[in-house]
Formats: structure tokens, C-alpha cells, sequence
């Protein structure tokens, strides 16, 4: 009975998110979320008062970010939430559409029942809260923001390599942080059910041809927002 309850102690234990996971998962959302700004110094200090770790998960979690290109890390200056530019997004895009693309098209042809069902079911949750929200650019929900990268991976979840998956992953995480800040000047309400569901629907139909255009002319969409916002430097928040 003691082995039983031990064992089921120590698979408890395996499934709890560590200090550092939750400070990475705190600090990545207020980073991509634009609660800290670009450029703004990340003051360890500070950073233990605001969360309540200690100095050690969050510097590993400062790390991690760095590793992933979301902080700028320097020996003397410590930590900072990396800079805006029209040309970071364009090198980040440019990635994406080497990899996520490719990713697509293998997922498509790997993909099995199982990868049908999660991608449907994930595009259905997109779109219920998408329904929900009131006016207003989608991207600044929280929930939205989750669910609409959740629908992303799920897409290029039968991809042969993991690797690619996982940078696929970060990528896409960069490019939250500009759609999020690129969100917050938009004047209309900008909504992306249409252009998931052709993705959905093509992926479905195993038109790989057809899903990888359309996913290609989705995020060169989003960088021709960026662009146009990003032209003149970056704007002050309003």
C-alpha cells in the first residue's frame, strides 16, 4: 500500500510544472502580451517582487527567453524584452515560411484520423471564442491568443521532425509578441475565422498544395500589417 501511494506520489510530483516552468510560463506571457515593452530592462529584483521567485528559477527563465529570442541577454546590462523592427519581423516570417510551410505539407500527408479530429476540434474552440468576443481586434484576448496557437500546431503536429515542430513553435511565439503589438492600433475589428477555416478545410481535403498557399498568404498577411505599422519606427503604445 506504501509503494502504491509513493509511486503515486512520484508521478504527481512529475506532472507539477517546476518553479522555473512557472516562471517561464509568467514571464513569457507578460513578455508576449506587451506588459513589459520592448526594450524595457528585466530587473531580477524587481521581477522577485512582482512574481514571488527566487532570484534562481527566474534567471534560468530569463535565460530560456533569451535562448528563444523573445529578451536580449548582456553580461553588464542583465536581461531586456528585445526590440521591434520591421526587419526582425521579416526575418522571423521568412523563417516561418521555410519551415511551418514544409511542416504543413508533411503533416497533410502523415497526418491520420487522430490528427483530423485534433485540428478540427481545435479550429471549433478558436471559433466559438471568436464568437463570443465583443468588437475589437481578437488578438489582444488572452483566450483567443491560446486557442489560435493551439489551431496552428495542431496543424503541423504530424510532422515527421520535432525538432522543426519545436522551432516552428518559438517562431510563432516571436510573431505573437508583433501581432499582438501591431493589434493595438488597429482601427477595425480584424478577425481570421475565413481564412482558418480554408486552411482547415484544404488540410482536410489533403490539398496540401492548396493549404500551404493559403497558410503561406496568412502570415505574409500579418507582416504586411506589421509593416505598415512599423514603417516610421515604432509607434507609442496608444
Amino acid at each position: 500500500m506504501h509503494k502504491i501511494q509513493s509511486m503515486q506520489k512520484m508521478q504527481t510530483a512529475q506532472r507539477e510544472p517546476t518553479l522555473v516552468d512557472q516562471a517561464l510560463a509568467r514571464l513569457r506571457h507578460d513578455v508576449l502580451s506587451g506588459t513589459f515593452a520592448a526594450g524595457t530592462k528585466l530587473k531580477v529584483d524587481d521581477l522577485q517582487n512582482a512574481y514571488g521567485f527566487s532570484s534562481s528559477p527566474l534567471r534560468e527563465a530569463l535565460s530560456r527567453l533569451s535562448q528563444e529570442g523573445l529578451v536580449t541577454a548582456d553580461e553588464r546590462r542583465g536581461f531586456r524584452v528585445a526590440l521591434l523592427s520591421a526587419a526582425d519581423m521579416a526575418d522571423i516570417t521568412h523563417m516561418r515560411l521555410m519551415l511551418d510551410v514544409q511542416a504543413l505539407r508533411d503533416s497533410i500527408q502523415r497526418g491520420d484520423d487522430a490528427w483530423e479530429g485534433n485540428v478540427v476540434a481545435a479550429f471549433h474552440r478558436l471559433e466559438l471564442v471568436e464568437s463570443r468576443l465583443s468588437d475589437g481586434p481578437v488578438i489582444l484576448d488572452d483566450t483567443w491568443a491560446d486557442l489560435h496557437r493551439g489551431f496552428h500546431l495542431s496543424l503541423l503536429a504530424a510532422c515527421a521532425s520535432q525538432r522543426q515542430l519545436r522551432w516552428s513553435e518559438s517562431l510563432f511565439d516571436q510573431a505573437e509578441r508583433y501581432r499582438r503589438f501591431s493589434g493595438r492600433f488597429r482601427k477595425t475589428l480584424k478577425r481570421k475565422t475565413n481564412e482558418h477555416r480554408r486552411i482547415l478545410d484544404a488540410a482536410l481535403k489533403r490539398d496540401a498544395d492548396t493549404a500551404c498557399a493559403l497558410l503561406e498568404e496568412h502570415m505574409l498577411g500579418t507582416l504586411r500589417n506589421v509593416e505598415a505599422i512599423l514603417k516610421d519606427g515604432v509607434p507609442p503604445v496608444p
